[in-house]
């Protein structure tokens, strides 16, 4: 039902942000190309990613925080792209599969990551103290908590918008 849009078709307010992730990626995603009919939401989408990349959290936690948000809303595309963005970090090829099948992970401090990411998803950020100071006890610290919130947002706006547009 929703448009692929091209440079062409696409509102003008989204192609500085299509021609952008064109440069960024060699093409223009499927998903970009969907979420390109709300210029707002793929704008805010893209700034937010590229915020959340810049966090103090490692590439692979980040990840980690992005794949157990799109396993969990079975946004298969976001767990394509990551499985990839995973696999150029050199991630475990045995976290990989732990993550895409929603288990857990055989590195302890990853796997507190993503037990972080589901308590707060769960609760709706309402994690109560020993959960977060299980959190801190893997070395993460108040500001990594505050950055796994971002990601979730982040990605959580990703995953829905890109079921609802069957990217």
């Amino acid at each position: 039902m929703f448009t692929e849009h091209t440079l062409e078709t696409a509102p003008e307010a989204s192609r500085r942000s299509m021609e952008a992730t064109i440069r960024h990626f060699g093409h223009l995603p499927g998903a970009v190309a969907r979420l390109a009919t709300s210029p707002e939401l793929l704008d805010g989408f893209l700034k937010l990613s590229a915020s959340f990349e810049r966090t103090t959290l490692d590439p692979v936690a980040r990840e980690t925080v992005v794949m157990t948000v799109a396993t969990r809303n079975d946004c298969h595309i976001c767990v394509e792209m990551h499985t990839a963005k995973l696999k150029k970090f050199d991630a475990d090829d045995a976290v990989i599969a732990a993550l895409r099948a929603e288990e857990p992970l055989p590195d302890e401090r990853l796997e507190a990551i993503r037990q972080f990411t589901l308590a707060v998803l769960q609760t709706a950020g309402g994690v109560d103290d020993e959960t977060l100071k299980a959190f801190l006890g893997h070395g993460y610290t108040e500001r990594n908590a505050l950055e796994v919130v971002m990601g979730i947002g982040t990605y959580t706006m990703s995953t829905l918008a890109n079921r609802l547009t069957r990217a």
